[in-house]
């Protein structure tokens, strides 16, 4: 098993904000909801250390299946208190909330290295510029070879064993492989992105911005679908059949998330929704899978000049429990629409309602597209 920390307790003080940092909007997203998108196609488990006093407000934000802690006043303290929740993991990836634009590739290499026998891994980039050591009074020491030197980032990879034994010490770094190599463990070192930048200041927003492109060029869209279960049906959900778990009726699969998810691209391309494109005056559709129809979406948008950046789909209901399979759904949902970056959270209503009570299924999706030049 494969677990993630997302170290998310810093303040927006150098920022300037009254928020805390990991809830500064990048886009259409959140810092902290794009970091969760990244470590979720590779984690199984996910637990965001919060800012004392925002926990409810990132638990409603990030769903149930992610686990909050409170944070500690230290980055090490709040990863220990992460790393408490977390039992029998193989490995485990330790991310900055700031580092908000890592990409899902970035993880999946972290995730290779410790596969393929490393105990630690770390993604760094070269320093380019010419640095100094200097005294107490602002005078050089000395120049280091910069040849030897690395701007280390996240998400940083551990064998479970090994970043708990070193936590264990209690002892403060400004990273977890500090710790990790002041026990005696060799510390791999891969090479990083320079779109995994710290956002710290509104200068760095900006720059990630440049990252994600023309902010004029995007437009985004939300979709909503819900179903009530029927007798006699297969669940499908998020792409994925459910061999246990009773279906929901519907024209086609009912496939909640995937048709969320169809009408959020629909409405940020302005192309009609799931209703004109597919619905019941179209009976070749008639028991159409949600692949099929992210497909045929896919398609749709591709053909009238969009991209998708980014689309999030929040599966409502008491079951089925996703997380042990959001990793598997992310794939395929990423396949059907030519491998967009995709994110799916989970929640339930707390007993209100058609999904609380346990009669149905639904789904929220939002998506971000970009219109090609």
């Amino acid at each position: 098993m494969i677990a993630a920390i997302i170290a998310a307790a810093g303040s927006g003080e150098r920022f300037g904000a009254s928020i805390p940092k990991a809830l500064i909007q990048l886009g259409d997203r959140t810092l902290l909801e794009h970091s969760i998108s990244a470590l979720s196609s590779v984690a199984d488990q996910i637990v965001v250390s919060a800012p004392a006093g925002y926990e409810d407000q990132i638990r409603a934000l990030v769903g149930n299946d992610i686990t909050v802690v409170t944070g500690g006043a230290t980055r090490s303290e709040s990863v220990r208190l992460a790393l408490a929740t977390i039992e029998n993991a193989d490995f485990v990836l330790v991310h900055d909330a700031a580092r908000a634009l890592a990409s899902r590739e970035l993880a999946a290499r972290v995730v290779a290295a410790l596969k393929a026998g490393d105990v630690a891994v770390i993604p760094a980039l070269p320093e380019v510029d010419t640095v100094k050591v200097i005294d107490a009074n602002g005078y050089v020491t000395s120049t280091p070879d910069r040849t030897t030197l690395r701007r280390v980032q996240t998400p940083q990879g551990f064998t479970f064993s090994v970043l708990k034994s070193a936590h264990a010490t209690a002892s403060d770094a400004t990273d977890d492989a500090a710790l990790v190599a002041a026990a005696g463990h060799k510390v791999r070192v891969i090479d990083g992105q320079e779109r995994a930048l710290k956002i710290t200041t509104p200068h760095d927003l900006a720059t990630a911005l440049q990252f994600m492109g023309s902010a004029q060029s995007f437009s985004s869209g939300v979709g909503v679908d819900a179903h009530a279960f029927g007798q006699g049906r297969e669940l499908w959900l998020a792409g994925l059949h459910w061999p246990d778990e009773v279906g929901v009726e519907g024209h086609s699969d009912g496939d909640v998330a995937a048709h969320a998810i169809c009408d959020a691209l629909f409405a940020a391309t302005g192309l009609g929704d799931l209703g004109s494109n597919f619905g019941t005056s179209r009976p070749e559709y008639a028991g159409a899978s949600g692949i099929k129809l992210l497909k045929e979406t896919y398609l749709l948008i591709s053909n009238a000049g969009f991209s998708i950046s980014h689309v999030s789909v929040q599966i409502i209901g008491n079951r089925p429990r996703i997380g042990a399979r959001r990793a598997e759904a992310i794939a395929t949902i990423s396949t059907a629409l030519g491998g967009a970056e995709v994110a799916i959270l989970a929640t339930t209503t707390d007993g209100m309602g058609l999904t609380g009570e346990g009669k149905g299924i639904a789904a929220i999706a939002s998506a971000l597209v970009i219109k090609c030049a």
